[in-house]
């Protein structure tokens, strides 16, 4: 049977509760234990798809093609076990259920309430994502809670937990709860106080943690961690302290060090063997100890919040430690481009213009295409970018002055990017959408696969076959691939279905290619992924060239 593990947080958000819950997922896979990961977020929406990226950062995509919290994303980096729509549910989701079954007749005329039928409806969504991993039966579910305890929203969840864990019994269910200590530096100490507090308000509710993840600035030390074991009434052991870190891969070892793993499987009454951690030491080795350093100009209009590119910059470190390089990545504006012009770009190794929507900004991430294709800069473009490089492409070497994509321009005379209205999804089923179909029903999402053409930078990156993630809505339009391919561009992969275009490079460029699909998404720190290590060992030898130069 299933065992779990309840992670809450307290104080602030954003202290890192997804890292901390994956890098406890490593240190138990590490020991041989098969786990899965859920997130429970306690927003109304029914996912994160259509809500904005300053506010919630990156959507996750996951194989099934659901979109998601992006702490999916730290799972599906820290451990084996893919993702999958049912790793992730909203309080809107959990409504949208018991709505429905409630309008069925379900419920047999009774009143429908928080408790039992929202907080049964959760427990039950719990239980399903735990049963449904990729790996088959699990040993262990970690639970991410999102939300502060104390926040109203998310008491429903809290409530079920507390339900679950009571019905399940003993050694059959573990709660983390990890909470700011700050340092106050006036005092010239760090205070202990929000600590009790939090964790008093979860008492209130009926849970006692079984350890405490104690978030600061600094290592605590044994006085502040003594303080907080007496007046939270945890073990002076399960206080672990939590401090910053300027790696996420240093996590695992962090906790480990500090008994974590042993504690949460003395409480679950299991004994696998111990902890190998062999791979994330030398990972960290890795990052520390980088012969290479390349510079890589990310152009974008989300650079204010690189939480919005998550995945992607989580690839290029991947992609620097399987290369032995350390990727120094600039967020450039690529509205300031549009203003300022193209010299901002000289001192980089490659260039990359990653996935997004809306027209805001788009004609300064072509002057940054165009400025990499022309004077031999390493390109990527994801999604977006792909799209963006066959507009500037036919703009400019095709002859359409006028190109554009129908997102930015529905009445462009040459429409090289436009909304496919029909398609095939992922199931074989078949897709009707356009301009007036709700936002979150209208993307082509999940992993698709796609044959790629010999003999091709594509093909000596990824094989004959590509697999990867979607989430777009507008597709290059065939009509126009003849002419692109007349003016020297070359479609190296199309969808084995609709033949629509996946993946365009431009031969005798070193190193230009476009991608319909999300790469960053696949990407981990133990495997890499070879389209970001390709670029990133282009980006070296377009160093070493213009320093030859």
């Amino acid at each position: 049977m299933t065992k779990f593990v309840f992670v809450t947080g307290g104080v602030v958000s954003s202290l890192g509760k997804g890292i901390a819950a994956a890098s406890l997922a490593a240190l138990l896979e590490s020991r041989g234990l098969k786990v899965t990961m859920l997130k429970l977020d306690p927003y109304i929406n029914v996912d994160p798809g259509t809500m904005s990226p300053f506010q919630h950062g990156e959507v996750f995509v996951t194989e099934d093609g659901a979109e998601t919290d992006l702490d999916l994303g730290h799972y599906e980096r820290f451990i084996s076990s893919k993702m999958r729509k049912a790793n992730n549910f909203t309080t809107g989701q959990i409504y949208e259920s018991v709505l429905r079954k409630e309008r069925k007749g379900e419920y047999l005329g009774k009143t429908v309430q928080v408790i039992p039928h929202i907080t049964n409806e959760i427990q039950d969504f719990i239980a399903r994502g735990a049963e449904q991993s990729w790996s088959g039966q699990t040993d262990v579910a970690i639970v991410e809670i999102g939300g502060t305890v104390g926040d109203i929203e998310s008491l429903p969840f809290l409530e079920a937990v507390r339900q679950m864990s009571l019905r399940m019994g003993r050694n059959s269910a573990a709660f983390i709860h990890l909470t700011l200590v700050p340092f106050i530096a006036s005092a010239g100490e760090l205070k202990t106080k929000p600590t009790q507090h939090s964790v008093q308000k979860l008492r209130e509710i009926g849970i006692i943690p079984h350890a405490l993840l104690c978030r600061a600035d600094r290592p605590i030390p044994d006085e502040e961690r003594a303080k907080i074991s007496l007046f939270s009434n945890v073990p002076l052991d399960a206080v672990i302290s939590v401090w910053d870190s300027d790696s996420i891969y240093k996590i695992p070892s962090m906790l480990h060090k500090q008994g974590l793993d042993n504690l949460i499987c003395e409480v679950l009454a299991i004994n696998p063997p111990q902890a190998d951690l062999s791979v994330w030491d030398k990972l960290v080795y890795g990052l520390e100890h980088p012969k290479h350093q390349v510079r890589v100009a990310m152009v974008g209009k989300y650079v204010d919040l690189t939480e919005s590119y998550k995945s992607l910059s989580e690839a290029l470190i991947h992609a620097g430690i399987h290369t032995e390089s350390r990727v120094m990545v600039d967020y450039i504006d690529s509205e300031a481009l549009e203003q300022n012009g193209t010299d901002v770009l000289k001192p980089f190794d490659a260039i990359l213009v990653p996935g997004g929507f809306g027209k805001r900004g788009t004609e300064g991430k072509m002057l940054a295409i165009q400025y990499a294709r022309e004077h031999n800069v390493p390109y990527l473009g994801i999604c977006l970018g792909m799209q963006l490089a066959v507009i500037e492409f036919a703009r400019h070497k095709a002859g359409l002055t006028h190109a554009n994509s129908t997102e930015f321009d529905p009445q462009t005379e040459h429409p090289v990017v436009a909304l496919i209205t029909e398609w095939i999804d992922r199931e074989g089923r078949a897709e009707v959408r356009d301009e007036q179909s709700d936002l979150g029903g209208t993307m082509r999402k999940g992993a698709q696969r796609c044959p790629v053409k010999a003999e091709t930078l594509a093909s000596s990156i990824y094989g004959l076959e590509v697999n990867e993630r979607h989430r777009h809505r507008y597709e290059v339009n065939n009509l126009y691939v003849p002419k692109l391919e007349q003016a020297g561009m070359l479609i190296s992969a199309r969808t084995p279905t609709e033949d629509l275009p996946e993946i365009m490079e431009i031969p005798g460029h070193p190193w230009f290619i476009g991608v319909q699909f999300h790469p960053e998404f696949t990407s981990t720190p133990r495997d890499g992924h070879p389209l970001f290590t390709s670029y990133i060992r282009a980006a070296l030898t377009s160093q070493h060239q213009r320093k030859g130069a």
